[in-house]
């Protein structure tokens, strides 16, 4: 796999866990500890982005 659509896939996954979150959010029953957990995961995605040079479009 090369760099351009390894990052091009951590942007996705990225863009997903936003999603997921988001909607998380809006659910009374959504636990916090998930929610945690995922915008954990979402972090560590974009330290990754980042760190391979990729960060110009994560917010």
């Amino acid at each position: 796999m090369s760099l351009s659509s390894h990052l091009v896939e951590l942007r996705k996954k990225h863009a997903t866990l936003e999603q997921k979150i988001e909607e998380a959010l809006k659910s009374p029953a959504s636990s916090d500890l998930r929610i945690a957990e995922m915008k954990r995961q979402k972090l560590r995605l974009k330290d990754e982005i980042v760190r391979l040079g990729g960060a110009e479009t994560i917010h």
